[in-house]
């Protein structure tokens, strides 16, 4: 069918099914001629209040319990317009018939009503889906800005790199960064920071997340050894900056990837920054077999482990006992 782009007129046909019950049925005897019970339906949702709508209504009585077939059917239709308020009636049954049909259940009658409504309406006057809203980009746009470097006002020197930044979005993230830009210490007014002990990437890392709370370069293409690097690094600037977020993901990153080569590491690196999860998985996978602990024991990280936190040797060894090894 083709359509110019105007309004288009199309028919709309909508049925229900509804359960009159009337509950009381033998008060209706003190009821006059001219008394009806009043029943407001919505049908689908939709307000009928529009001009020329046709209406069929087919009736019967049903017994709840269906130990009788259903009355015959009686139809009735109707064309309301807007001075329409009633149908014509639908005489289901002589009421003096009514007692002994063996309907009226408990003092209760039902009635079956289907209802169909057909109307004209016009597709202008069809309420229009609202649109969903698409995905936060705030990331994107902070992202955005970090590249451009539009309005920085503090350079960090980092091994030899130089990053410009915004203190303000640094001082809303981090709490360290607040101390250092908003109370009162030595950097409060400074345009320039050095940034001791850290690398360059591992820094451009950090403030990337900072802006885009995302770590892209943790589920990138490097090599898990090289990946684990980066995160025990990463953890590390984290945990110095008050990132707790970003040394949560850090640490479930490490916990899943731990093996013979960094597990001394990680295991020093859990016990330096308060990671009690990534310290259990360590101590986990270390005792898990005699071969496991002779090999870990034979790395270098171990060494380091001995070096740098000679307490967590007593807890491995609880474990390994804990363990039978």
């Amino acid at each position: 069918m083709e359509h110019d782009g105007t309004n288009l007129t199309v028919t709309e046909a909508v049925r229900s099914v509804q359960l009159l019950k009337i509950d009381g049925y033998c008060a209706t005897a003190a009821m006059e001629t001219s008394e009806f019970i009043k029943s407001r339906w919505n049908i689908y949702g939709h307000e009928w209040e529009r001009d020329k709508l046709r209406v069929n209504l087919s009736c019967r009585l049903v017994c709840p319990s269906q130990h009788l077939d259903p009355s015959e059917e009686k139809i009735v239709s109707h064309v309301f317009d807007s001075h329409s308020k009633c149908s014509p009636e639908v005489l289901l049954m002589p009421k003096h018939v009514l007692p002994s049909s063996g309907y009226i259940v408990n003092d209760s009658l039902t009635v079956e009503c289907t209802i169909t409504v057909l109307g004209h309406f016009d597709t202008a006057d069809k309420e229009q889906p609202l649109p969903v809203p698409p995905p936060s980009d705030l990331h994107q746009h902070l992202g955005e800005l970090l590249e451009s470097q539009d309005g920085a006002d503090i350079t960090f020197h980092v091994s030899g790199e130089s990053f410009a930044a915004h203190k303000v979005i640094l001082a809303a993230r981090s709490p360290v960064f607040k101390a250092k830009f908003f109370g009162g210490m030595e950097e409060t007014s400074s345009e320039s920071v050095v940034i001791e002990d850290m690398e360059a990437a591992v820094f451009k890392s950090m403030l990337h997340f900072i802006y885009t709370d995302m770590a892209p370069e943790l589920d990138g293409d490097l090599e898990p050894q090289a990946a684990a690097t980066k995160a025990q690094h990463l953890l590390a600037a984290a945990d110095r900056y008050g990132l707790n977020r970003l040394k949560l993901i850090c640490e479930c990153k490490l916990s899943g990837g731990i093996d013979i080569g960094i597990a001394a590491t990680t295991l020093a690196l859990a016990e330096q920054h308060h990671c009690s999860l990534l310290k259990a998985k360590c101590l986990e996978f270390v005792t898990k077999s005699p071969e496991t602990l002779d090999a870990v024991l034979a790395t270098d990280g171990y060494a380091h482990l001995v070096a740098s936190c000679p307490l967590v040797l007593t807890e491995l060894l609880r474990a390994a006992r804990g363990r039978k090894i």
